[in-house]
């Protein structure tokens, strides 16, 4: 699965060290986003669908550690 720089930041920030719990830590954080805040709730929601839509396993292969050069 791909993940944008961005992608990977964002679960970077989120990241429980599973991939139900990123995925329950990014839930709970967008149901605080406000309507100005509409990137944010995209990339949420295309982070989230990627997640759900990989194994565990490949979740563990992922390499989360954020890039904020790019």
């Amino acid at each position: 699965m791909n993940f944008s720089n961005d992608e990977i930041n964002l679960m970077c920030i989120y990241n429980t060290g599973t991939r139900e719990g990123t995925l329950d830590e990014l839930a709970s954080m967008r149901e605080y986003l406000e309507p100005s805040e509409a990137e944010l709730r995209d990339l949420t929601d295309a982070v989230m669908e990627k997640l759900e839509r990989m194994s565990d396993a490949e979740f563990d292969e992922l390499d989360l550690f954020p890039d904020f050069d790019e």
